[in-house]
């Protein structure tokens, strides 16, 4: 068993109060550089804004356990209003830039938001009116019709923090929504001790290979639980550069390869395809500092890896996870006699798993079974859902959902999913989000939406549609119905393939049959 250490011990730490270490330890290194604005900020510089912001929610009226919405891009903005909300007592609710106007309202009103921070081209098309619990909403760059200035939360005020009115792991440091397979996304309620014990498992020894004097290239997504809490808090937390960009962009991402001398950049297989892509076309540069990739968010095919590192002679290693373990349950070893480019590696420290059958009974080594895990990053439970919640924590264990096996050395190997979520690039589409979208077209009487294969996304939506009588089958209609789910989700949600069906295929109690959607496609 190589992990049997953490970093440091988790227990009573807050979220913030470990990163405001690193900004009096490091005070002249730099902690953030924001590529979308040119800004690059200090540790002393990135501290005090964080507690000046804190001052500033709180000046403004923000009490302890109201929740803050942040719904930015990538920038110092998000980093910061993230921090600063957990210092001043907030619970952060993090919303994709993407999202459309029903995305946002129902996240904004299920999580009873009380501020929004956000930027006035994201408003663009959308209606805050009639939030219940919503008063202020701050605009970062472009100021937006009934919105204050970021800028004013950042003015010198004497208001007080508060002390902590709960233990770490009863206090929300993170409120992400998770896509279900059935119903709408669920609030996941990651506590101060959940978040602050997985960075410490990551960082551990034999965990991953981040180091202090790294440079982290992030384009992931910081509302996404990756992006939070594999870039920007272990980076802060080690005393390492992050460099920010707003979107996976190749062009600008190969020159700050070199510009900003990046050791390390996690990443989606989508990502590292195109990366290999590039490189294949001679584009990826010979004069680059990159140690190593983690490959996370869907599964990496093994020859994938192989042909990056053969191409570019970066090391890539595997990891497994979910928003409801904050994320790390799993990662891969970069020692060549440890690497095996098939497997999501082994468990971090303190994460115990087993490996059951369909009656509940333990599998042996190489036969497959459903994941079940228990650590101390595994969440408080779903936000006002406790029927969700005791549906995949039971008995203090997590039901994953994924199907796996595991070998005698203890690596893992994910071989299928219970759980019927696609995976479009990186990011999680629930079909059943999908579906009810679809169903609100006056020319769908049913449909069923499954995941496609596809060698550069990982997976696309496919829909399967039964039309209304009068509503002839077209290629038009099929554009139309495409766009009309745009206009509705993110357009990482919408289907990228129509397929018109006479029945969508249902069990005799009138369940989806997606197993069968999903044999039609193949």
């Amino acid at each position: 068993m190589l992990r049997t250490r953490l970093y440091a011990a988790p227990e009573g730490r807050f979220l913030h109060d470990v990163i405001l270490e690193s900004c009096r330890r490091v005070p002249e290194k730099t902690a953030v550089v924001d590529t979308s604005c040119n800004r690059r900020f200090s540790y002393s510089e990135y501290g005090a804004l964080v507690e000046s912001l804190a001052r500033g929610l709180v000046a403004h009226g923000l009490q302890a356990g109201e929740v803050v919405a942040i719904f930015l891009p990538n920038s110092w903005e998000f980093c910061v209003a993230y921090h600063a909300t957990t210092l001043a007592g907030g619970f952060p609710t993090l919303l994709n830039p993407a999202y459309r106007e029903r995305e946002v309202r129902y996240q904004l009103e299920n999580s009873g938001t009380a501020f929004l921070i956000t930027d006035g081209p994201n408003l663009d098309g959308i209606d805050l009116s009639g939030l219940p619990r919503m008063r202020r909403v701050y605009s970062t760059r472009r100021n937006s019709t009934g919105t204050q200035s970021f800028s004013d939360l950042l003015q010198s005020t004497t208001a007080a923090l508060p002390s902590p009115d709960a233990p770490s792991n009863q206090r929300i440091a993170a409120l992400p929504y998770s896509s279900g397979t059935t119903g709408l996304p669920k609030g996941v309620m990651l506590s101060h001790f959940n978040l602050v014990a997985n960075l410490f498992q990551l960082l551990g020894p034999n965990g991953s290979a981040f180091v202090p004097d790294d440079v982290m290239l992030c384009f992931l997504p910081l509302y996404h639980i990756y992006g939070l809490n594999v870039l920007l808090n272990p980076a802060l937390t080690l005393g390492a550069t992050l460099v920010l960009m707003p979107r996976f962009d190749i062009a600008p991402l190969l020159g700050l390869l070199v510009s900003e001398q990046v050791t390390t950049m996690p990443t989606v297989p989508p990502a590292l395809n195109a990366l290999c892509q590039a490189a294949e076309a001679g584009q990826f540069p010979q004069n680059h500092r990159l140690r190593w990739i983690k490959s996370g968010a869907a599964p990496m095919p093994p020859e994938l890896g192989r042909r990056f590192t053969s191409l570019t002679g970066v090391l890539v290693c595997q990891g497994y996870g979910m928003t409801e373990a904050s994320p790390v349950t799993h990662l891969g070893y970069l020692e060549p006699e440890l690497y095996r480019a098939e497997s999501i590696g082994q468990p971090l420290v303190q994460t115990d798993c087993r490996v059951l059958d369909i009656e509940g009974n333990e599998v042996p080594a190489g036969s497959p079974g459903e994941l079940v895990m228990r650590g101390p990053q595994f969440m408080m439970g779903y936000w006002k859902e406790p029927q969700a919640t005791a549906a995949v924590l039971r008995d203090g264990w997590y039901w994953s959902g994924d199907v796996v096996s595991r070998d005698a050395e203890d690596f893992y190997y994910v071989l299928d999913r219970v759980k019927e979520m696609i995976k479009y690039k990186g990011f999680s589409v629930a079909p059943a989000e999908v579906e009810a979208v679809l169903m609100e077209h006056a020319a769908v009487r049913e449909c069923g939406v499954v995941g496609r294969r596809d060698s550069d996304a990982g997976e696309i939506p496919v829909a399967f549609i039964a039309l209304r009588e009068g509503f002839p089958s077209s290629e038009k209609l099929k554009e139309e119905l495409c766009a009309f789910v745009a206009d509705r989700l993110a357009h990482y949600k919408q289907p990228r393939e129509i397929r018109f069906v006479d029945v969508v295929p249902k069990t005799a109690s009138g369940k989806l049959l997606r197993r069968e959607l999903r044999k039609a496609l193949s």
